[in-house]
């Protein structure tokens, strides 16, 4: 995913983000990139002079096209936020409402990324997208994108990885975004690579406090949970792993998985990985270690998910809320010292990218 939208930003050769590592085009693609970083140094060009609001939204526009990685948006939120620029999860929303996946890859379709390159790699999701990019944007070259486009030949011979927006792998962008009383400031689904059936879903809360707790008890023929239930993971954030570690992937308990039970929603204040596929709720903002919502859930609530409402609600009073607030433990006092202490005093939450404060431009644009 990464590759691919570096490729988008304009910080690496068009064509080179795709390319198996055992191939000619590989070695090609490394002799023009160091000749690329060469003229740069020459040119005393910086990526940050080429990089702008409009680079990151073409950026997020690939990313939704190819149904790619959640971790990709904490990514460049981060990017851009070293630049002043602020990334909104409303925005991305926004784009994805009318960015279909037009990309036929696991996890939200069946090829492989060698199946993208044989398809035209890059180049030809970047063509097939040009009535809805900024194509006046810079890359490292010193060129547009509009320029580079057009001195590249766009691969027009038959295949079906990438697909035109008339005939979409998935209507909407790989990615959305909810919001509700227990994501205040956001949460994110891969809604391509979801289970259908699952995408409005009411089910009751189990809840597993942290790592720990998952792995002591989620095999346990004796743990209280059905098929139709919603797993809860907590204190797997930034700040409460800390690190915000890929486990956001729970598991299916093993007694359910043993019945044939394939997905479930899950939710966490984690990440997981690209090529993880299932109806999973992740980087809920604030995180449970900062006192977000999450921490206040418990086993038996019930949690109603609607990605085409764009909501995650926990369905309790306004009132139960605010008195499990109040009733919450003051947090326990923790002596930390060197890098962990500096993590943890400065790290951001997901919507800002999980970087930390002191390195982000002190003036946005917004």
């Amino acid at each position: 995913t990464m590759a691919l939208l570096v490729e988008a930003l304009g910080l690496a050769p068009l064509g080179s983000a795709s390319a198996p590592a055992v191939s000619a085009d590989r070695r090609r693609i490394a002799e023009e990139t160091g000749q690329l970083a060469v003229d740069m140094a020459q040119r005393k060009a910086r990526p940050a002079a080429y990089l702008s609001k409009a680079s990151f939204e073409n950026a997020m526009r690939v990313l939704l096209a190819v149904g790619g990685s959640t971790n990709a948006i904490i990514h460049l939120t981060a990017m851009a936020g070293r630049l002043g620029i602020k990334l909104s999860l409303d925005r991305l929303d926004e784009l994805s409402r009318d960015t279909p996946v037009i990309v036929d890859l696991k996890p939200s379709g069946t090829g492989y990324m060698e199946d993208l390159h044989a398809a035209g790699g890059g180049v030809k999701v970047l063509a097939e997208l040009a009535d809805c990019l900024d194509l006046g944007v810079m890359t490292l070259t010193g060129r547009t994108l509009a320029d580079e486009l057009a001195q590249t030949v766009i691969p027009d011979w038959p295949q079906d990885i990438v697909k035109p927006a008339s005939r979409p792998v998935y209507a909407e962008g790989g990615l959305a975004v909810l919001y509700g009383n227990l994501a205040p400031d956001g949460a994110i689904i891969k809604q391509a690579a979801a289970s259908a059936h699952l995408l409005s879903h009411t089910g009751r809360a189990v809840v597993f406090e942290d790592m720990a707790d998952l792995a002591a008890r989620i095999d346990s023929p004796d743990l209280d949970v059905e098929e139709d239930d919603i797993l809860v993971l907590r204190q797997i954030g930034p700040k409460g792993a800390p690190g915000m570690p890929e486990a956001g992937l729970i598991p299916i308990p093993k007694k359910l998985a043993q019945a044939g039970v394939k997905d479930m929603v899950r939710i966490s204040d984690g990440r997981m990985s690209g090529t993880a596929a299932g109806t999973i709720v992740l980087h809920v903002a604030p995180e449970a270690a900062v006192g977000g919502p999450l921490a206040l859930v418990q086993t038996g609530d019930h949690i109603c998910l609607d990605v085409e409402g764009r909501t995650l609600s926990l369905l309790i009073s306004d009132q139960e809320m605010q008195t499990r607030q109040a009733g919450r433990p003051e947090p326990v006092a923790v002596r930390r010292r060197g890098y962990e202490k500096l993590f943890h005093d400065h790290v951001l939450q997901a919507p800002d990218g999980v970087d930390f404060d002191f390195l982000q431009a002190d003036k946005a644009e917004q």
